[in-house]
């Protein structure tokens, strides 16, 4: 947990620096670079390591593939923890342990921040001043993005997708919307209707042409970041996994690697990344929308891009737990939510860990010969603020509470205790 003070002195720093690009920005002959990127070489004191763009050094067993990335920016806090997951009726002899990428960041969190660190490199790389993005209207992609954006002094501009009774009115505050608001982010709202009959790629590129034409640079991240380049991220991710596994107690590694999949990148890296590296894991993925044959190829289609020459059916195990359907949830999936967290102390996304983690117990209570005497690294992928978009549905299951009983006879002083 960073503490009070290292976070005033990111944010100042981070101050400092955009202050020195606005600066530079009102004399025209300047070049447009950001301030990241200035500070190339200049050690971590210049600003402690945090939004430094670096050039990127693959690992040696993922140094083959190609496109390469050339830079990468530090945008979360990195190594994620990795600690033990107390889950009760497991299978015998089975462990089940925590990757907490919910911890990447704060307002700026999850598994798209890994993504992000790639992609935004990308986006300085080529000169953009502004970004576009695409996604439900509690994406936690389209928040970290926001985010991610006005750290490093670019507009962001978000196309969310809603309910046609909805696309006309204010989105409101609830959840990720309230954080991609505070921080400006431009928001186009779609009908999921029209999302379904145009498309992401063609709904991103009617926005990139009408802000061409006022003058701007964007950068086009497609759903999720998911494409062959924020792949690179959980390759990344794999990397630190095996350093954690060399300093943890013992030494020793998992045998299986569970995460949620709902756009495709997470699962390509990992998959690619655990193969490439001999970890030995099998990756089960299990996804929150459309089916296990649609991110088999997707995934393939990454991994084709990056020329890893590899099927994405022979490193990854995918399997259906999207329920009624992509961010929509039964009353015994909040619920697990709900036990989960008051067991255990943590707290799921509805949207993507919950389905996941839920559907990983359902097949270890069906099959627990398959996962019996097996350690499990489950990857929290974040997601906390989609839960508030959740409310109506779970107050009746949340915590109980009373009014305090403080008995007559308790002694008053005057003037002890009062905050008003």
């Amino acid at each position: 947990m960073l503490s009070t003070y290292s976070l005033y002195l990111r944010s100042t720093t981070s101050l400092l620096s955009i202050r020195s690009l606005t600066q530079r920005q009102r004399i025209p002959n300047l070049p447009t670079k950001l301030f990241c990127s200035s500070m190339e070489g200049q050690g971590s004191n210049a600003n402690f390591g945090f939004l430094v763009k670096k050039p990127y050094d693959p690992p040696s067993w993922a140094s083959h593939l190609d496109p390469m990335p050339s830079h990468v920016i530090s945008l979360g806090h990195l190594p994620t923890p990795i600690h033990k997951w107390n889950l009760s009726n497991l299978p015998k002899n089975t462990e089940v342990w925590l990757k907490r990428d919910d911890l990447s960041g704060l307002q700026l969190s999850g598994n798209k921040v890994r993504k992000l660190e790639f992609l935004m490199a990308d986006a300085i790389q080529q000169g953009a001043d502004c970004i576009i993005t695409i996604g439900g209207i509690q994406s936690n992609h389209c928040r970290a993005t926001a985010v991610a954006a006005k750290y490093l002094n670019l507009d962001c501009y978000l196309i969310l997708r809603t309910s046609k009774h909805l696309v006309n009115e204010d989105p409101g505050l609830v959840g990720n919307l309230l954080v991609e608001r505070l921080v400006g982010a431009h928001i186009e709202l779609v009908s999921k209707e029209e999302y379904a009959e145009i498309g992401s790629v063609a709904l991103t590129n009617v926005l990139k042409e009408r802000l061409s034409k006022e003058g701007r640079r964007p950068y086009v991240i497609p759903v999720g970041g998911s494409n062959s380049l924020g792949t690179w991220g959980y390759i990344e991710a794999i990397r630190e996994i095996q350093q954690q596994i060399q300093t943890g107690p013992g030494k020793t590694g998992f045998d299986d690697i569970v995460v949620a999949c709902g756009s495709g990148g997470t699962i390509a890296g990992l998959s690619l990344a655990t193969w490439l590296s001999k970890l030995t894991a099998k990756v089960h993925a299990f996804s929150v929308c459309d089916d296990p044959d649609y991110f088999y190829d997707f995934a393939q289609g990454l991994l084709d891009g990056l020329k890893a020459g590899v099927s994405a059916r022979d490193i990854v195990s995918i399997q259906n737990a999207k329920g009624l359907g992509y961010a929509m949830n039964t009353a015994e999936e909040l619920k697990f939510v709900k036990d989960v967290a008051a067991a255990t102390g943590i707290v799921l996304d509805p949207v993507y860990s919950g389905k996941a983690a839920r559907a990983m117990l359902k097949d270890m209570a069906a099959n627990p010969m398959k996962w019996e005497g097996r350690k499990v690294l489950f990857i929290h992928t974040g997601g906390l603020l989609g839960l508030y978009d959740k409310v109506d549905q779970m107050t009746s299951m949340a915590g109980k509470w009373q009014r305090m009983d403080i008995h007559e006879s308790v002694p008053k002083k005057e003037g002890i205790g009062k905050m008003f």
